[in-house]
């Protein structure tokens, strides 16, 4: 791989945003994805190889880490916020099209529920690993993810839920989509959400935390 690209994938891994952030520690006053995306570009590598090569590389480290419980929430938001950083930079290459996502991901946490931790943590490890986004926010009616899908036939589409009384919310919206939409997979996940009732409700998966979402996510768009 090329040193630069490892570079950003590091400074991804780790939460290195830029040069004037002091964490992580072991890398103060270095540059950071912020500087390093830049300077990758002036050096005309590749804006697909950087995202490809550098970003996604740091971001499923991260995954992977947390996944094994290596490393907790506030090290995989760093992570998140330098991977940010640095896809600002992207951003243009993206709306020309000259760097395809891997795909579309619509999110939102179902009507009655206010709780997003969970929901913004997969919303970043997703857009890390090439995937565009769609947040939908918070206490989501179906009509609302049904004009989404309508929008983007081809997303994916994640509900979350932390609250045992939305959970019946989430199953009436997964029944809305499946009918509306029978095609569009369908992901859900929260505290109380369990295979079990993934199975009952008709949801094509279930997942307890984000990188076995990407995982599968990258599976199936492979």
């Amino acid at each position: 791989m090329n040193e630069l690209l490892s570079r950003i994938a590091t400074c991804v891994e780790f939460g290195k945003i830029n040069q004037n952030t002091p964490f992580p520690p072991t890398m103060k006053g270095q540059p950071g994805a912020d500087e390093l995306t830049m300077q990758a570009l002036e050096e005309g590598i590749n804006p697909a190889d950087i995202l490809s090569q550098g970003l996604i590389v740091g971001m499923e480290k991260i995954g992977v880490k947390f996944k094994a419980n290596q490393v907790f929430v506030p090290q995989v938001l760093m992570s998140a916020k330098a991977m940010g950083t640095a896809m600002k930079h992207l951003k243009k290459f993206f709306n020309d099209g000259s760097v395809q996502r891997k795909g579309k991901f619509i999110i939102g946490t179902v009507e009655g529920d206010l709780h997003d931790i969970g929901k913004n943590l997969v919303s970043m490890m997703v857009e890390g690993n090439g995937y565009e986004v769609i947040d939908l926010g918070v206490d989501v009616k179906v009509e609302k993810f049904l004009e989404a899908i309508t929008q983007n036939p081809d997303a994916y589409v994640g509900m979350s839920a932390l609250l045992t009384t939305t959970m019946s919310t989430m199953g009436q919206i997964n029944a809305a989509i499946k009918e509306a939409f029978p095609q569009t997979i369908t992901f859900i996940g929260g505290a109380p959400v369990t295979q079990e009732f993934a199975d009952q409700i008709g949801a094509n998966y279930y997942t307890d935390g984000p990188q076995e979402l990407v995982e599968i996510l990258n599976k199936i768009s492979a």
